[in-house]
């Protein structure tokens, strides 16, 4: 699978572990390569003022977004161009960094603490 545009993106030694400690958002298993692109391509629609990160591992791809991460159904079946309900993505969902909520159409990764 090649990642979008964002690729992976490398931070400053210095603020690595800083910045590491306030990404949130999904961990896609790579089984399904259209899926995870399509999850990428969508949080970066639903997020266009944030730096989204995507980190293609083959067996598994991460998506990070700082302190926020929204995945919105309509998004989503926009870029897979199919009718999807977010709890169709539960068996692709390998793990995911933040707490997650599901508001009505949505899935927020966020943090507990804002500092």
């Amino acid at each position: 699978m090649t990642a979008p545009d964002t690729g992976t993106h490398t931070y400053a030694d210095a603020d690595a572990a800083a910045v590491a400690e306030k990404l949130v958002g999904p961990v896609i298993r790579g089984i399904d390569g259209d899926l995870a692109e399509a999850v990428a391509a969508a949080i970066e629609r639903d997020n266009p003022d944030a730096e989204v990160v995507v980190d293609d591992q083959g067996g598994y791809v991460r998506i990070s977004v700082p302190r926020r991460c929204v995945l919105t159904r309509v998004s989503l079946e926009e870029e897979l161009g199919r009718a999807f309900r977010l709890s169709e993505l539960e068996p692709a969902l390998a793990a995911f960094a933040g707490r997650l909520k599901q508001p009505e159409e949505q899935l927020v990764w966020y943090l507990e603490r804002q500092d």
